[in-house]
């Protein structure tokens, strides 16, 4: 009797493991690729923060952090597409911001500040964008790694390609850009006015994506 119920009480302690464990809202594995990069340029440990940019050695990219901030890199800003020539200005959607709120306004101020130290953060290609896009992360949640990109929104964020054909409802504004949704990690085509989510890029030389180094210029 005290055996069967010494396996009974094994039995119900193991269920309540797996349910505990089932409710757990499960994250991509760390990929040791990715670097915690100070607002100054500097490389941080991996379990310290705050921190303002992910160096991504793999790719050679280093991309802007997104914070909950209402400020500058909100993870809730979007951004109409705009180039300057191309697109449509000032169609976004930024809480508390009396300025423009567009891609090309958030580049020329992301560059003004020096975020990480640099001053040449750009637009991603699509490619670049679905390097991004995490496989493991089960359906359902964000498909990018949140232990590095916090604030990431299950929508569509901006590339730089653009002049392309737009399809369906959208076929009569002719024309779009480029987009990644990281709730289904797909490539789509958006009008421009459309207001999407926006996250920088800039290059990183093969010398630097490879060594704990500061990465702002004046290393």
């Amino acid at each position: 009797m005290l055996h069967r119920l010494l396996i009974l009480v094994a039995i119900i302690t193991a269920i309540g493991g797996y349910c505990t464990l089932a409710r757990v809202k499960p994250h991509a594995k760390t990929d040791f690729q990715l670097q915690k990069i100070a607002a100054d340029g500097v490389p941080i440990p991996i379990w310290s923060g705050p921190w303002s940019c992910v160096l991504d050695r793999r790719h050679g990219l280093l991309w802007e952090v997104k914070t909950d901030a209402e400020f500058l890199h909100d993870g809730d800003w979007t951004y109409s597409w705009f180039d300057g020539q191309h697109g449509v200005e000032n169609a976004g959607d930024c809480f508390f911001e009396p300025q423009r709120c567009d891609t090309q306004d958030l580049i020329r101020r992301v560059n003004e500040a020096g975020l990480c130290g640099r001053n040449d953060w750009r637009l991603p290609t699509p490619n670049e964008l679905m390097t991004l896009v995490d496989s493991r992360v089960p359906p359902g949640y964000t498909q990018i790694d949140k232990n590095f990109f916090p604030h990431t929104r299950s929508g569509d964020y901006w590339s730089s390609a653009n002049g392309l054909p737009l399809a369906g409802v959208f076929e009569h504004l002719k024309e779009g850009a480029a987009a990644v949704n990281f709730g289904d990690g797909r490539q789509k085509t958006l009008p421009f006015r459309n207001a999407a989510f926006l996250r920088l890029v800039t290059e990183v030389e093969e010398s630097r994506s490879t060594a704990s180094l500061p990465l702002n210029d004046g290393e």
